[in-house]
């Protein structure tokens, strides 16, 4: 671990970037050529003193949680991401992990979608990162490692966790997701991840059991759910998907199909996320 090394390279990377490639007014009084402390403090979910703390080497040293968000706010590469993690005294994630390198170039396509529900999803439908709209129709993220962070765990596992799915839409949604988790299973080619939170599901699911059967195998690209919002309640949505060129990662984002209210409930949830924001 060298946290002034580490420091000294946040401080080289904060420079570069302009304050309109992260979603950022530019200012008129600016004078740093970049991002100002706070608002890295900001994007990385961290607090300024924290992060100044980072910037000039002290402190303790930071999570691996923390090093994800902190490359993923300054919009660093793959390389850049990896030596952050070296500096740090972290080993670097695997590609599918929790803290897998989102592309600066699907953050980019998230933070231009402001009026759009949208996230960056791993191919076992963990979420990395979303936005407000996001938080706003399906909840936060959930504070959960491991094979419960993925959302197709979760469905077969958490009863809760098909809350938000009109009780109609479920075995269809079951279907989608184990047909989809077999694509993800050949691809990856007997990837422990896959296997272990296959045979998980198996042992503890008689629907994910009698599903796996089928055999059914279909990438999920775009799918029409009914969404049932706490406030709102049913929103009808065509949900997108666009890949990364391995498959690993997902931008995820929905959209007001023709007709129908679902327009004019995502106009309504903009303030309903805005209130919470501000709350």
């Amino acid at each position: 671990m060298d946290l002034q090394e580490f420091g000294a390279f946040l401080r080289s990377r904060r420079d570069r970037i302009k304050p309109g490639e992260v979603g950022l007014p530019p200012g008129t009084r600016r004078r740093v050529p970049g991002l100002r402390r706070d608002e890295v403090a900001v994007l990385a979910g961290a607090s300024t003193d924290y992060y100044n703390q980072l910037e000039q080497g002290r402190g303790a040293q930071p999570s691996e949680q923390m090093v994800a968000a902190l490359a993923r706010a300054l919009r660093l590469t793959a390389d850049e991401r990896s030596h952050l993690y070296f500096l740090a005294g972290r080993p670097v994630p695997p590609r599918h992990s929790l803290s897998a390198h989102v592309h600066p170039g699907m953050l980019d396509l998230l933070e231009r979608l402001p009026a759009t529900p949208a996230a960056v999803i791993t191919d076992l439908h963990a979420v990395l990162v979303q936005n407000r709209l996001a938080t706003a129709l399906l909840g936060p993220i959930p504070p959960v490692q491991g094979r419960a962070a993925s959302f197709v765990h979760r469905w077969f596992t958490d009863p809760d966790a098909r809350s938000r799915y009109h009780p109609d839409e479920h075995d269809h949604q079951s279907r989608v997701f184990v047909a989809d988790l077999r694509a993800v299973a050949a691809r990856r080619g007997g990837d422990e991840q896959v296997s272990g939170l296959i045979d998980e599901l198996l042992a503890t699911s008689a629907e994910f059991a009698g599903l796996w059967a089928r055999q059914e195998v279909a990438v999920r690209r775009a799918d029409r759910k009914r969404l049932v919002h706490p406030e709102l309640g049913v929103i009808e949505l065509d949900c997108l998907s666009l890949l990364s060129e391995d498959g690993s990662q997902r931008l995820l984002w929905f959209t007001a199909p023709a007709g129908g209210d679902a327009a004019e409930k995502l106009a309504l949830l903009d303030v309903l996320g805005s209130q919470e924001v501000g709350a």
